[in-house]
């Protein structure tokens, strides 16, 4: 195996496919990176037994075909620090390698690509079509609700649902709910219903870019497919029975009022600047008119802020998780929210002005008298 690439593009594909290599693993050869050399390209996977991550160039010089695997981390480091010019690699029959770059060598053992675990196989006769751009958001503005609680492992993932042309992206975590919709520009030939995980969903976020180039998703069975330019993710799916989203999302409320986007989360921020891990209390929103006075209470001291709506609340006082108000607020994308509720014992429900491309369900907190 013999070819050279340029040192910032085997630096970007070493970073792209390390995100899929393994922290912590007894399986050495999950430590390292597969390089496969080819005349046509040099590919880079990077594999954890649950996600993947293939990328490819056509910009590099093969001189010799060939395929080993190398520890992520060490040659990581090495292409990182090497001076910005031609790298050269080469590997002999004994796996001796040898990096060259400037005047710096690097000479290392490799592990024989035959080791390598193989990658699921993905069927790609189910597509789902979506601009970049817009499957980013759509994760970025759901994630956060991801649970981190392995006891209920399909609430680790999102929910994926397609109805005719629209896409659904559903997370929920047991204190608050977030949903994403978006039309696709073609109409898949059947609709879909898997979870993916949290953790995959995060990896496939940092790669997309922020275009409109169309990125196409291959569910099957048990795994996903995402293809996006010339690299290739594979995660697992989640197998279990999602939450009925639908029937945990209010239609009724006694009180509904708009209110801007920045006041809120302003507002929110500053009555919280005395929460901490170690100083758990709730914000507490009083509704008087058209201001919802905010305050929060801990073992330090008081704080309080105040901040206008559009529309009339008299007598409702309500407590909620800062994080759990902030993480929503800053995950809806428009100036003006509107602000749903019932009553104190029941969710707040945010939504856009118009439409529904997005809705936000946070649980309230039973405020005692001393919050």
């Amino acid at each position: 195996m013999k070819f050279s690439c340029d040192k910032e593009l085997l630096n970007e594909l070493i970073m792209m496919s390390s995100r899929a290599v393994a922290i912590k693993t007894t399986n050495p050869l999950l430590d390292g990176i597969l390089l496969e050399a080819a005349v046509d390209g040099l590919t880079l996977t990077g594999y954890n037994m649950s996600m993947a991550i293939r990328t490819t160039t056509d910009e590099t010089d093969t001189i010799e075909p060939g395929s080993i695997v190398l520890n992520a981390r060490l040659f990581g480091d090495i292409v990182r620090k090497l001076p910005s010019d031609i790298v050269y690699l080469e590997c002999d029959n004994e796996l001796r390698t040898t990096i060259k770059c400037g005047r710096a060598v690097f000479n290392l053992i490799a592990s024989a690509a035959d080791d390598y675990p193989d990658l699921p196989e993905v069927e790609q006769n189910k597509e789902i079509k979506i601009p970049s751009a817009i499957l980013k958001s759509m994760i970025s503005q759901t994630i956060f609700a991801v649970s981190d609680n392995e006891s209920k492992p399909i609430h680790t993932g999102c929910l994926f649902e397609t109805e005719g042309s629209q896409l659904n992206v559903v997370a929920v975590d047991g204190f608050r709910l977030s949903v994403r919709r978006e039309q696709l520009p073609e109409t898949p030939e059947e609709d879909f219903h898997f979870v993916v995980p949290g953790s995959s969903l995060r990896e496939v976020e940092r790669v997309l870019s922020d275009g409109d180039d169309l990125i196409s998703i291959f569910p099957d069975e048990k795994h996903i497919l995402f293809s996006i330019g010339k690299t290739t993710m594979i995660s697992r799916l989640i197998d279990g029975e999602f939450l009925n989203y639908r029937a945990a999302i209010p239609s009724i409320f006694e009180h509904v009022v708009t209110a801007d986007r920045s006041e809120l989360i302003t507002c929110v921020e500053r009555v919280s600047l005395i929460v901490s891990e170690k100083l758990k209390n709730p914000v507490r929103m009083s509704f008087d008119g058209s201001t919802v006075k905010m305050s929060c209470i801990t073992a330090i001291g008081k704080s309080y802020d105040e901040c206008q709506v559009t529309g009339e609340i008299n007598g409702l006082e309500i407590g909620f998780n800062n994080r759990y108000l902030l993480d929503a607020f800053r995950a809806a994308a428009d100036d003006t929210l509107v602000l749903s509720m019932k009553g104190a014992l029941n969710p707040m429900i945010i939504t856009p002005p118009e439409g529904d491309k997005y809705t936000y369900l946070v649980l309230p907190v039973r405020l005692k008298a001393n919050d």
